[in-house]
């Protein structure tokens, strides 16, 4: 899995660029926000590789927490990488957390390929998502991180919820508790 990439840019346009990696010319799909902060011809950016039936895609970013916000997006069902890199391009990590806190239908409405139904999911299913920061936002991407990873292996939210309440610590600390208490509910 490639997960970051590091190189001399080749061509640049407003949705992509070819990054030349030691003579491998690679496309990677940006967001209008990090297409606009690459200023130099050489450029190191943090990477979602997609892979399909048809396709190897790359998704770059220069701000880890557009990638998170990208990456946490697309495990919304119906939003696919479009859409992700349209929301991304759309929205800063900080301002979608703060449409997202708000639950501002109408603001997310604005993004291309978003419609009311979509907009209205995307509110429900992120209502936890939280920018990386401070030590109290980090204490909230621990629980964020554990409730994910409890929920991939196939917990309801609302029981992890429960189970997580009164918890702190890391994320690992998180997951084990959760699992112990998961275990008497």
């Amino acid at each position: 899995m490639i997960v970051g990439i590091e190189g001399t840019i080749e061509k640049k346009d407003p949705t992509f660029i070819h990054i030349n990696v030691h003579g491998i010319i690679y496309e990677v799909m940006v967001s209008i926000h990090t297409s606009n902060a690459i200023k130099e011809n050489k450029t190191k950016l943090f990477v979602t590789q997609i892979i399909r039936e048809d396709a190897h895609l790359l998704f770059g970013f220069m701000d880890m927490n557009e990638k998170k916000m990208f990456d946490t997006v697309l495990k919304i069902n119906g939003v696919g990488p479009k859409v992700g890199l349209a929301i991304c391009s759309t929205f800063t990590p900080q301002t979608f957390a703060k449409v997202v806190a708000s639950k501002d239908v109408g603001m997310l409405k604005r993004v291309p390929g978003i419609g009311p139904k979509a907009a209205s999911r995307i509110l429900v299913e992120l209502a936890d998502f939280i920018v990386d920061g401070g030590t109290e936002l980090n204490v909230s991407s621990s629980m964020t991180e554990a409730v994910m990873a409890l929920e991939s292996l196939g917990f309801k939210k609302d029981a992890i919820q429960k189970a997580l309440s009164g918890c702190s610590g890391d994320t690992a600390t998180l997951v084990k508790e959760g699992l112990k208490r998961l275990q008497r509910l």
